[in-house]
C-alpha cells in the first residue's frame, strides 16, 4: 500500500510537468517573430514581423542608426577628448516583439548583443470635438550599448554597458487602424547613462503599424508624415501650375481663334457714301 502511495503523487507530477509543457509550448507557437530583412531592396532598411496565433500583430520597416558620443584620453593621457561612434542597424539582427491590445513592444539585438534597441507603443483615445478619436504613437525608445565593442568604439575611457533613453517622446503619432510611412529623416535625442552624453537616434525609410493589422504581412493605409507631404507637394505643385498655365494659353489661342474667325467673316459696311456706287 505504502508503494502505491507514493507511486500517485509521481504520476501527478508527471502530469503537472507534462501539462507545463504543452502549456509552455503552446505559448511560443502562438508567438513568432521574424527578421525578414532579406527582402528589402534597401540594404540599409530591416523589416520586422510579430506574430501571435498565427495572425501578423506588428510589422515594421525602417533604417536605423545611433550617433553615440564617447570619451577618450588625449595624446597627453591628462585631457579627455570626446570622439564619436557611428552605429547602423545591420541586418540579421536577432529580434523580439510582443503584442498588447494597448502596448506593443519591439525589441532588436545585434553586433552578438553589443547594442540593443527597444521601441514600445502605445494606443490611447482622446475625446475631440468630432467625438472619441484613437491614435497610436511611439512612447519609449530605449538604447542599450557596449562602449567596449571594438567595432565601433576606440579606447572608451568608460567601456562597459551604458543605457540611452528618450523622455516623454510621442512620436510616429497615427490614426488607429493606420499604418504610419515616413521616407525623411527623424532624430530622437535619448539620454545616456554615460555622463553627459545624448545619443542620437536617426530614423529614415519608415513604415510601421503595432496595432490593428488586417491582413496578414500587409500595412493597413499609410499615414504619412508632415515632412513627406510638403515635399510630395513640392513636387507636384510645379506640375499643375504647368497645366494651369498651358490650359490658359490653349483657352486664350481659341477664344482669339474664333474671334478672328467671326470677324474675316462679316461684311464691311462703307463709311463713305460714294462708295455704295460701286456696290450692286
Amino acid at each position: 500500500m505504502a508503494l502505491r502511495g507514493r507511486a500517485v503523487p509521481s504520476v501527478d507530477r508527471l502530469r503537472v510537468l507534462l501539462m507545463l509543457f504543452h502549456t509552455m509550448a503552446r505559448i511560443m507557437a502562438e508567438q513568432e517573430v521574424e527578421n525578414l530583412s532579406g527582402l528589402s531592396n534597401n540594404p540599409e532598411k530591416d523589416i520586422f514581423v510579430v506574430r501571435e496565433n498565427g495572425t501578423t500583430c506588428l510589422m515594421a520597416e525602417f533604417a536605423a542608426k545611433f550617433i553615440v558620443p564617447y570619451d577618450v584620453w588625449a595624446s597627453n593621457y591628462v585631457d579627455l577628448i570626446t570622439e564619436q561612434a557611428d552605429i547602423a542597424l545591420t541586418r540579421g539582427a536577432e529580434v523580439k516583439g510582443r503584442c498588447g491590445q494597448n502596448e506593443s513592444e519591439l525589441q532588436v539585438l545585434w553586433v552578438d548583443r553589443a547594442y540593443e534597441l527597444k521601441m514600445i507603443f502605445v494606443k490611447e483615445s482622446h475625446n475631440t470635438s468630432k467625438g472619441p478619436e484613437a491614435t497610436w504613437r511611439l512612447s519609449k525608445v530605449q538604447f542599450v550599448y557596449d562602449s567596449s565593442e571594438k567595432t565601433h568604439f576606440k579606447d572608451a575611457v568608460s567601456a562597459g554597458k551604458h543605457t540611452a533613453n528618450s523622455h516623454r517622446l510621442s512620436a510616429l503619432v497615427t490614426p488607429a487602424g493606420k499604418s504610419y510611412e515616413c521616407q525623411a529623416q527623424q532624430t530622437i535625442s535619448l539620454a545616456s547613462s554615460d555622463p553627459q552624453k545624448t545619443v542620437t537616434m536617426i530614423l529614415s525609410a519608415v513604415h510601421i503599424q503595432p496595432f490593428d493589422i488586417i491582413s496578414d504581412f500587409v500595412f493597413s493605409e499609410e499615414h504619412k508624415c508632415p515632412v513627406d507631404e510638403r515635399e510630395q507637394l513640392e513636387e507636384t505643385l510645379p506640375l499643375v501650375l504647368g497645366l494651369i498655365l498651358g490650359l490658359i494659353i490653349v483657352v486664350t489661342l481659341a477664344i482669339y481663334h474664333i474671334h478672328h474667325k467671326m470677324t474675316a467673316n462679316q461684311v464691311q459696311i462703307p463709311r463713305d457714301r460714294s462708295e455704295y456706287k460701286h456696290m450692286g
